[in-house]
């Protein structure tokens, strides 16, 4: 019986290649072009005087060589050619490499114009040694590139062989950066376009084989048992089902792989978070966060555990990272059912929504929330739902107010009505210092928490971190669909920087809080180094080789601050005992009785650093 295949999504916008120049590459790379100007200039004096080597000048050809070579390597490092900011060998170098040469020629002519006297060195001399240098920069170029791509090509034995169906210009980025990753787990052996003017082309020594209909005799000659479609958007529904239900009949998955945002949901929501690790990995470096699985089981393992915001980026890993300890109960919250489908679909391959997982309510209704939590009596509470988006909430602060305070303090009562024995909310840096209705909101959540635990005498704890990498609305799926479609990458600030996280350790530390925090504190999250805003979108740029693409600096939004802080003025933290990355500090409390919008607002009003006209209704 053929094995069933469903066609699964996900988005594979840049799938990195992991080849790293060496350091000591660049210096190679100099001594590369220093060498063609060395060749170059002698074999031009040779051809100049006729193969009479007599009448050569030594002097000046050693003083033209040394100056040549200065100015190719002074020249280079201006540009940026020897400063990582180009792929080897590519055509983006290429376009730097050329008209860099001509100066160095258009330089050497203007000296031996001015020199004409002391230096025994024909102006033609320079003109034929030209088309040399040229030729030998970008012959070593290409020969270093076709070795490069040799030996970084997935491994024969580890890898597995696919079928890509798409030539264009996602078809290509994914071919390039699968042949470009010797740890690849899938080999392209073939790719399928039914335009024909792509017949019997080659990227990344890969054919283009056929078109869509000669695509099942090439599943069955090639022996492969997936196939990847990456042709975006422009695939009509009923031509994708209809591939798809082909391939079902040979017992071949398919995946699809879209120019869309990353969603880390479903099947290759591990290979994405690893694309996002290898980016940030290499912006800020890696760190070890020394996780304490054991601990994180000793409160969950067997108890009934309930996420709210379960479809959103942090919520829906919560509920993926909380399902590898065996809670007695999962229960995933939130008010967007097609949200909770993408969750529930990545943990169990199902999208049926009619059992006892799936909870459809709105923090907002305090009503539904007691309810739920009078019925289901969770032990464990994960509290991620919020509203996160600076600018959005900066125009409509009460919508903040609605969901990030009192839909936290819905949350909070009904947890403490039923002796919830853990409550982990999540909260943000912007929380410390909040100069915007996110920061303000989060700020008031975290001091409702600290009173519940105080007055529960449970585990109630916040959490607080930065930007999540890779996440919905993030700068990570921002930057790649504006690169897609052809910039501009937008940067509020050259200077501006950011703490940043995978949304996978963020969920484990998270987790790991629930166990380390004490009631009523906020727990901070060691992020490492903040990381600029525009480095990310330089090396995304280069990961893409679109170096078309502009950057454009528009000036940082109202109310955003240039770079983040993790602490309040007078916040005193001690780092914890149990895990280094993780800081203690006290919230203050505040009682929900006293919860008032007029007050907050003014409050946030005074605090927010710009003038605005508020919406209406959005006031006190």
């Amino acid at each position: 019986m053929a094995k069933e295949a469903s066609l699964q999504t996900a988005s594979m916008p840049v799938l990195p290649n992991t080849y790293e120049r060496k350091t000591w590459w660049k210096y190679i790379q100099m001594g590369l072009d220093s060498v063609a100007w060395l060749v170059a200039l002698p074999v031009a004096f040779i051809l100049r005087y006729g193969l009479d080597i007599g009448q050569i000048d030594g002097s000046g050809l050693a003083l033209i060589a040394s100056l040549a070579v200065v100015l190719q390597l002074g020249f280079g490092l201006c540009a940026g050619l020897y400063r990582d900011r180009y792929s080897y060998g590519s055509f983006h170098e290429g376009r730097i490499l050329y008209p860099l040469v001509v100066a160095n020629v258009i330089t050497i002519q203007f000296v031996l114009l001015l020199s004409a006297r002391h230096i025994g060195v024909p102006r033609s001399v320079v003109i034929i040694a030209f088309p040399i240098a040229i030729l030998l920069m970008m012959g070593l170029r290409y020969v270093k590139r076709m070795y490069e791509d040799h030996t970084n090509r997935p491994d024969l034995d580890s890898s597995e062989p696919v079928i890509v169906f798409g030539a264009g210009f996602l078809g290509r980025n994914v071919v390039s950066n699968l042949m470009s990753d010797p740890k690849s787990k899938y080999r392209p052996v073939a790719i399928v376009d039914d335009d024909p003017s792509m017949r019997n082309a080659r990227i990344h020594s890969v054919h283009v084989a056929g078109e869509s209909a000669e695509l099942p005799q090439l599943v069955k000659r090639l022996h492969v048992s997936k196939v990847l479609i990456a042709i975006g958007d422009n695939i009509s529904e009923r031509r994708l089902m209809r591939v798809t239900q082909a391939m079902k009949e040979l017992g071949v998955e398919t995946l699809r792989i879209t120019s869309a945002i990353p969603d880390i949901s479903g099947i290759k929501g591990e290979e994405l978070a690893n694309n996002d690790r290898y980016l940030l990995e290499n912006i800020r470096g890696k760190i070890d966060y020394q996780i304490n699985r054991d601990a994180i089981a000793s409160y969950v393992k067997g108890k009934r555990v309930l996420v709210t915001g379960a479809g959103g980026s942090i919520g829906s890993e919560l509920c993926r990272q909380l399902s590898k300890y065996a809670p007695a109960e999962l229960m995933m919250l939130d008010r967007d059912e097609s949200l909770l489908m993408d969750t529930k679909y990545s943990l169990t391959g199902l999208s049926s929504l009619d059992d006892r997982s799936i909870v459809l309510a709105d923090v907002r209704d305090a009503d539904a929330i007691r309810a739920v939590f009078l019925e289901r009596q969770p032990q464990v509470v994960f509290h991620a739902a919020a509203l996160k988006h600076v600018s959005a909430l900066e125009a409509y602060p009460k919508e903040a107010y609605k969901t990030n305070v009192l839909g936290t303090g819905n949350v909070l009562k009904a947890a403490s009505e039923v002796d919830v024995e853990v409550f982990v909310n999540v909260s943000t840096d912007k929380a410390a210092d909040p100069t915007t209705a996110l920061g303000q909101s989060k700020r008031t959540a975290e001091m409702l928490t600290s009173w519940y635990g105080q007055q529960t005498g449970k585990k109630y704890v916040s959490v607080r971190f930065g930007n999540v990498f890779g996440s919905r609305g993030s700068i990570k799926p921002l930057f790649t669909q504006q690169i897609q479609d052809g910039g501009p990458i937008t940067v509020t600030h050259e200077e501006a920087t950011r703490f940043f996280m995978l949304i996978s350790d963020a969920c484990l530390l998270v987790m790991l809080a629930g166990h380390i925090g004490d009631s009523g504190e906020v727990l901070v999250l060691d992020m490492g180094k903040p990381v600029s805003i525009l480095k990310i979108a330089e090396h995304m740029r280069r990961m893409y080789e679109r170096y078309d693409v502009e950057i454009d600096i528009i000036g940082l939004r109202p109310g955003e601050k240039k770079d983040e802080v993790l602490f309040g003025a007078g916040e005193e933290a001690r780092r914890s005992e149990l895990n280094p990355y993780i800081l203690h500090a006290k919230a203050p409390v505040q009682a929900p009785s006293e919860l008032d919008y007029a007050l907050w607002f003014r409050n946030y009003r005074e605090h927010r650093g710009y003038e605005r006209i508020d919406h209406a209704g959005q006031g006190e």
